[in-house]
């Protein structure tokens, strides 16, 4: 796997005699993610660890876990992780991350009324989550993992994606001169108030939802599409990458076909997840893989309701040609300038600081239980080596509906 461009900075060596598991937060197809307390300082963040002993050889989990913690280390973006350390043994690999109690979109969707955003919190968290793709897209990193359960939601309710290990390094293809756009903010607005914390409903006038929303819809089971090598050339405009990786409700008509990709992966997973936002459920499910492969191909959205600009959005990003795609020629500035985001403050979104949902500390939904001498954590080490008894650690909650990740192959298709 390529190199980002920049170096990675060092990061620090976790003692593991110092670590303490309190809580299993998740489990992948590349590893385990525990909620860990250090000891020394008792500070709480999430550790990523892969048991080196229990590698399959096809996952490659540990090339794709080094992979991830370059990635990690070169971050520097408020809705993106930061590495806070790493540590390896013989028989593990490990890197931590800050820990995000809010939990994840779907688990937070479920919680809404409906199990649906508003268009208003909806636009809130897509200009998020644009700025952090276009941030890995300046860097030359296409993410290639965009879904609900990758997007978590931090201490001050702002998001951060997560998981990069089906990410990869392309090279940047020529940008064409960006048009000029209106200044997003009042020029005349004195600087000492600009620098002022903002409210969500001041951020953005609040909108009302378009139309009637279905009720109660789940969200099917879905799977991972471990990362399989295509024969097809790459396209000659640019790198682009032939691997076949993503989940299958999220995987673009590029990658279906084995055309070779490139960001534009990123846009088309950013229309599914405004879809699903939306309506609670994605637009291409089909009864089995080899259907939703089939919708993905040929069939359009369907939308409930009066036509909006949320609706015109996800369309325009669910363009199955990726280079006529909303995105495609000037990436995250080109979206940026479309209709449903007119209003937003580009420049101040990290001075929101009254985001749709913040985190409650009496919220147990999402809260591990309290650190104590009672509950001082597990050995992680120990935790491996019982892996066929009974757990030590309490498994986080799961909303109704909720999936385990499937590793399936481009041969099982």
């Amino acid at each position: 796997m390529d190199s980002v461009t920049a170096a990675p900075a060092p990061s620090p060596e976790l003692n593991i005699d110092n670590l303490k598991a309190v809580k299993v937060l998740g489990k992948g197809a590349m590893g385990t993610v525990f909620l860990v307390h250090d000891t020394t300082n008792r500070n709480p963040f999430a550790l990523k660890v892969v048991d080196k002993t229990c590698i399959h050889a096809k996952l490659d989990a540990e090339r794709r876990a080094r992979w991830e913690m370059e990635v990690l280390s070169t971050l520097s973006h408020p809705f993106l992780p930061s590495l806070l350390g790493t540590l390896e043994s013989p028989n593990l690999l490990a890197w931590a991350i800050p820990y995000c109690p809010g939990g994840d979109l779907n688990v937070l969707r479920y919680r809404q009324t409906d199990r649906v955003f508003s268009p208003a919190v909806i636009r809130f968290y897509l200009a998020e989550i644009l700025c952090a793709l276009h941030h890995l897209h300046s860097l030359g990193i296409a993410y290639r993992d965009l879904k609900p359960e990758n997007v978590l939601i931090q201490n001050s309710g702002h998001v951060i994606l997560t998981d990069f290990d089906l990410s990869r390094k392309l090279s940047l293809k020529p940008k064409t001169k960006p048009k000029p756009s209106l200044p997003l903010s009042d020029p005349k607005l004195p600087e000492t108030r600009r620098k002022h914390r903002r409210n969500f409903s001041r951020w953005i006038p609040l909108l009302p939802p378009d139309g009637n929303l279905k009720n109660g819809l789940k969200k099917a089971k879905s799977a991972r599409v471990s990362p399989v090598s295509r024969r097809k050339q790459s396209f000659s405009n640019g790198e682009r990458s032939n691997s076949f990786v993503g989940t299958e409700e999220y995987v673009s008509p590029e990658v279906v076909r084995g055309d070779g990709h490139e960001f534009a992966v990123d846009w088309w997973a950013l229309g599914i997840l405004t879809y699903e936002m939306l309506y609670g459920t994605t637009p291409f499910k089909g009864k089995n893989r080899k259907e939703t492969f089939r919708n993905v191909l040929t069939k359009s959205p369907e939308f409930v309701g009066k036509r909006s600009a949320v609706t015109d959005l996800i369309e325009r990003l669910l363009e199955k040609d990726p280079t006529k795609r909303l995105g495609y020629t000037r990436g995250a500035e080109e979206i940026k300038e479309h209709e449903f985001f007119k209003g937003v403050k580009w420049n101040i979104l990290t001075e929101v600081d009254r985001p749709p949902y913040i985190p409650s500390r009496d919220d147990t939904s999402f809260q591990p239980e309290k650190i104590s001498a009672e509950n001082g954590g597990v050995d992680i080490r120990n935790y491996f080596q019982n892996l066929n008894s009974t757990p030590s650690l309490p498994a986080s909650p799961s909303p109704p509906g909720s999936w385990k990740i499937k590793n399936v192959s481009l041969t099982e298709f």
